[in-house]
């Protein structure tokens, strides 16, 4: 029964943020697609780094979201992928960090990095140029994380993540 109980609360945690991810970036859909982006949803990667569970929550909240991305399939497989392979990052980097700022900052500075593969995206799928398509997006990115650095780290200090 307890094992029940525990895998019926990962995955409810699990989906929770995936929906929030989704509801989030579609919200304000005008603003979470293109070079000049701003998808706040991805405040909640820095989840990643107290629990794998929500590697896979933020990868799966990405692939729904991404069905309504203007790159199409594209943003779909390549988005989704990048939304993995970066949170995974901070998961193992992170792993053996005691400090939430630490880590949080970490997961900050991964993501912010990893948004070279939107930048690629959108040079190759809408021929922007790279660079300044990259520093577009990283900004964004860098928003994000930042402001959701400090509301979950807020709440990391009254609900254990880790759980």
């Amino acid at each position: 029964m307890e094992k029940t109980q525990i895998k019926t609360a990962t995955l409810t945690k699990a989906g929770l943020i995936a929906g929030l991810y989704v509801a989030i970036s579609l919200v304000i859909a005008p603003y979470s697609f293109g070079a000049v982006q701003f998808r706040f949803a991805e405040m909640f990667n820095h989840l990643a780094v107290f629990n794998k569970r929500y590697i896979w929550a933020l990868t799966l909240g990405c692939l729904i979201t991404n069905f309504f991305s203007p790159l199409g399939v594209i943003d779909v497989v390549c988005g989704t992928l990048g939304t993995l392979v970066m949170t995974t990052i901070s998961y193992f980097v992170s792993r053996y960090v005691k400090s939430v700022a630490l880590k949080l900052t970490i997961s900050t500075v991964v993501c912010t990095l990893a948004m070279w593969s939107v930048a690629l995206e959108l040079h190759v799928i809408n021929h922007l140029p790279f660079w300044p398509t990259y520093l577009t997006v990283a900004i964004g990115e860098l928003v994000s994380m930042v402001v959701g650095g400090f509301l979950i780290y807020a709440v990391s200090r009254q609900i254990d993540l880790t759980k």
